[in-house]
């Protein structure tokens, strides 16, 4: 696509929402659009296809920040109207001497004051990743176009994310074409440098004291022309398919933490190395088990009489299960912490943290009333008051 092509597009409109948009509102629209039109859904359907190529498009850019500011800049200097074919539009009573204006932007402006010479090519470098005239301009234009980040999201159980698992996902995004593995041209053909900017993509004239730079009408700020393009993705290198992905998730993985797989997303233009896939993952709460940074917490529930007369409980860790001896005498609500059980990070392994808690039963049969009322009766005898030392008593 070329430039002109790409500012043309209104992003904002393909999504349904405002230019002002945030973040999260671009992201909710697009998983809206994508779910309602995406191939598997809609088998068969050409135009739920198109669409849905369409609103991938612009997730593509506006969910980027960098892509999404570039766009914006360059859709409002053109829709200025101070561009035109030839670099400069000079209409409409252009001040060169003291910050005039030339299609409702302010020509001061726009130079920053700078003297004789100013050249615009700094301005369309930041747009579109090329300088001004000359050997900096060539080296910058031929450089690769690294094609877009992705972004996805997995939810895994608490154990999984624990200890680490891989998931299969599957990724509808543009990639590289693979009748003519990412070049644009025909099979058994080459593309070749453009002849009237020599592959630098853009195109420079003086207009008295300025000097202008636009991109090439002939390749379309490429560079390079394709002669024969390949019919699979009619000269992009790029198409929209759908692929397996295997993302190996770290163990101990946080809820919200993001996974980076290099290299698996978006493919860039004409062989361009492809971008990154962005996984956030969500982990699911367990019934068992909670976490407090690489710990492991865990509440057994206890009787009375075990923790004052002591015992040894069979606690679960996340690979079987231990013995943890409760000493004679133990508080209820005391937490105990078992060495080398909790996260199995790299760098290190976190503990599991075991707190008891006495469970107090609803219901008592006689033989069990009777022998707690004579325990209460010898207890109270032997002189212990549990309010003994209480401030509240």
């Amino acid at each position: 696509m070329s430039q002109r092509e790409w500012i043309e597009k209104d992003f904002y409109k393909e999504l349904g929402v405002s230019s002002s948009a945030s973040q999260d509102e671009i992201k909710k629209a697009y998983r809206k659009l994508a779910r309602d039109n995406h191939p598997d859904s809609n088998p068969g359907d050409a135009k739920a296809e198109e669409r849905f190529k369409a609103v991938s498009e612009a997730n593509a850019v506006l969910s980027d920040p960098a892509k999404r500011k570039e766009y914006d800049e360059a859709r409002s200097l053109f829709a200025s109207g101070g561009f035109g074919r030839g670099g400069f539009s000079p209409g409409g009573g252009t001040n060169f001497g003291g910050g005039g204006t030339a299609g409702g932007f302010d020509v001061g402006d726009l130079f920053g004051g700078a003297g004789g010479g100013a050249d615009l090519g700094d301005l369309f470098g930041g747009l579109f990743n090329r300088g001004a005239a000359g050997g900096r301009t060539q080296a910058a234009s031929s450089r690769p176009r690294r094609g877009s980040d992705l972004a996805a999201e997995v939810t895994l159980d608490f154990r999984d994310a624990a200890v680490g698992t891989s998931v299969p996902l599957s990724i509808t995004s543009p990639s590289s074409c693979t009748t003519c593995h990412g070049s644009g041209a025909k099979p058994g053909t080459s593309p070749r440098v453009c002849p009237r900017c020599n592959g630098a993509g853009v195109v420079s004239r003086n207009q008295g004291a300025f000097g202008f730079s636009e991109p090439c009408d002939d390749c379309r700020g490429t560079g390079s022309i394709i002669d024969d393009p390949c019919t699979d993705c009619r000269g992009t290198g790029v198409q929209n398919r759908t692929r397996s992905v295997t993302v190996r998730v770290p163990a101990g993985v946080s809820d919200g933490q993001r996974v980076r797989v290099a290299g698996r997303g978006e493919a860039g233009l004409r062989g361009a190395a492809a971008g990154d896939l962005l996984v956030t993952v969500h982990v699911k709460s367990d019934a068992v088990f909670g976490r407090t940074g690489d710990d492991l917490t865990l509440t057994v529930p206890v009787a009375y009489s075990e923790l004052v007369l002591g015992t040894t409980l069979s606690v679960p860790t996340l690979d079987g299960r231990v013995g943890l001896k409760v000493p004679a005498g133990t508080v209820d609500g005391r937490t105990f912490r078992v060495k080398g059980r909790g996260i199995p990070k790299k760098s290190k392994i976190g503990d599991l943290l075991v707190t008891v808690k006495v469970a107090v039963p609803s219901e008592l049969d006689d033989a069990a009333r009777d022998a707690l009322e004579a325990y209460a009766a010898a207890e109270k005898a032997s002189g212990f008051d549990p309010r003994y030392g209480w401030p509240g008593a």
